[in-house]
């Protein structure tokens, strides 16, 4: 199981590096064409305001030269390349830096820091943040650093009415700068942040989404053998008639007598076989079907008890009146992953507890390990969170204890993570359902 939940999380993860998790995500085209008309005609309208309607003087010449540029560029790719074409993180960084440097401009020839729109520059940073690798949106962010400094040192005054003069005091300058420079940094990582916690979710999610699909192919096995032999029985029976014909005119030839023979005592030996396979599927469906919550138990366990450590089955609640429900493969995987959790971590021993009441069913896995530790026991249950309370340097990439816990969850599950006391150390997960979602036998 150890290994196959490294291939799927190597599946899920591609070539991400570890040291740039947001290396796999892309920006669409399309989305930069919208985000620039929307710039192009919230600038044009800005500016048809503040020189038409307010009658400031500004350059109007030159900021409709700047904005027309931005349109044509716009026109181009929107010409040049499909709408779903996805940017390369080189292409996205040259087009997100004409933006800034476009703005940037524009707001130089407008007022420089003291323009209202000023703190719009960290608009191009948030995009980058939100779909490239961390380093390109340093990049970017050091050139709206630089950017909004230019600004601070623009000579060009911010249009006002005419014959005034808006003078803004250096201290003000000063807290401008730091207001725009401050309001990027912080916006630009905490759209790094969510939008890194989202994608990593994603890619976990499509782990669980395999493993669930795996799980029920393989429990989809049995069916598909009885259907195999359903459908050969009808040819069998045809061969096995003509070499009982054969065998009739045959069967006493020199040449030919012993061939005549064979054919039909191999023919009547796959006929056995596949009705041995159809009477086994017939008598044993319901047994496959539904499991009693022991033969549950004892299907999570049986792969794990041939490691040195020693697993504790405890029946608290014993197997009279026990729950019997549908073969869930989430629940046989979750359980399966969490007993694999414990017995990596344990040093004897891990005790499995099963309890059984009229309303609730509940699991306890237990293991005399060092538990968790404090930091990560708050984090259980999100994806990539590897490390217990040791030097644990051959574990994955922390998918297990998630999609564990979110197949389990599926299922109607709620579990809990914690430590042992002092008497009993070692880390301690409880799963519990209410009773009616483990007992789906019908009554006979």
């Amino acid at each position: 199981m150890a290994h196959q939940d490294t291939a799927l999380e190597t599946a899920a993860t591609g070539s991400r590096e570890p040291d740039d998790p947001t290396a796999s995500r892309s920006l669409r085209l399309q989305t930069i064409v919208r985000l620039r008309w929307l710039a192009v005609a919230g600038q044009s309208i800005a500016i048809i305001i503040v020189a038409l309607w307010l009658r400031f003087p500004m350059p109007l010449i030159a900021c409709f030269l700047l904005i027309a540029l931005l349109a044509v560029v716009n026109i181009y790719l929107t010409l040049r390349y499909p709408p779903a074409h996805r940017l390369h993180p080189v292409a996205a960084f040259t087009l997100l830096g004409i933006d800034l440097a476009q703005l940037t401009a524009l707001l130089y020839m407008t007022g420089g820091i003291a323009n209202p729109f000023a703190p719009l520059v960290s608009v191009p940073v948030i995009i980058s943040s939100a779909s490239q690798p961390k380093w390109y949106s340093v990049a970017l962010a050091l050139l709206a650093v630089a950017g909004v400094t230019a600004l601070a040192f623009s000579p060009y005054p911010l249009p006002w009415y005419d014959g005034a003069v808006l003078v803004v005091p250096p201290a003000l300058m000063v807290g401008f700068w730091f207001a725009i420079v401050s309001t990027t940094a912080f916006a630009a990582f905490y759209i790094y942040r969510v939008s890194l916690e989202a994608s990593e979710l994603a890619e976990a999610l499509a782990a669980t989404e395999l493993v669930l699909q795996r799980e029920q192919h393989l429990s989809q096995l049995d069916g598909l053998a009885a259907a195999a032999a359903h459908e050969l029985g009808t040819p069998l029976a045809t061969i096995s008639v003509v070499a009982k014909e054969m065998e009739r005119e045959l069967g006493g030839d020199p040449k030919y007598g012993e061939d005549v023979q064979l054919l039909r005592s191999q023919s009547e030996r796959c006929r056995d076989i596949l009705r041995r396979l159809t009477t086994l599927s017939s008598h044993d469906e319901a047994h496959m079907r539904y499991l009693p919550l022991s033969s549950m138990i004892e299907e999570v366990l049986a792969p794990h008890r041939e490691f040195d450590i020693e697993i504790t089955l405890v029946e608290a609640s014993g197997r009279k009146g026990e729950p019997v429900g549908t073969r869930n493969a989430g629940i046989l995987y979750g359980l399966g992953n969490l007993v694999e959790n414990a017995v990596d971590y344990a040093k004897t021993e891990v005790v499995v507890s099963v309890r059984h009441s009229a309303d609730r069913v509940s699991v306890t896995i237990a293991d005399d390990g060092d538990g968790y530790a404090p930091d990560i026991l708050s984090r259980i249950g999100e994806p990539y969170v590897t490390r217990r309370q040791r030097d644990d340097t051959a574990g994955g990439l922390g998918l297990g204890l998630f999609i564990a816990k979110t197949l389990l969850e599926r299922s109607g599950a709620t579990l809990a993570f914690e430590n042992g006391g002092a008497e009993k150390p070692g880390a301690r997960v409880s799963v519990e359902w209410p009773r009616h979602l483990m007992d789906t036998k019908p009554a006979k």
